[in-house]
């Protein structure tokens, strides 16, 4: 878990110092991937017994996934 979370901004600056549109989509996309996968273990790990349910947590886990998805999809200020 530890290794997903301090991938997700990890590959966000990697992306951004890459100085590409293109590159910098990509690494977002990776970021949106490790989130994912922290999701993924803390689901497990509250299905497992291993923590409890927190509601912190999981609103901090869908802010940062809508973070990601409006860097990817950025609002054009013509619209």
């Amino acid at each position: 878990m530890r290794k997903a979370v301090i991938s997700i901004p990890s590959n966000i600056a990697e992306g951004y110092g890459r100085k590409s549109k293109t590159d910098y989509h990509r690494f977002l996309s990776i970021s949106y991937g490790s989130l994912s996968e922290l999701e993924t273990q803390y689901l497990l790990s509250v299905d497992l017994g291993y923590t409890k349910q927190n509601k912190i947590i999981e609103t901090l886990l869908h802010e940062i996934g809508g973070m990601l998805y409006r860097m990817v999809h950025p609002k054009r200020l013509d619209e």
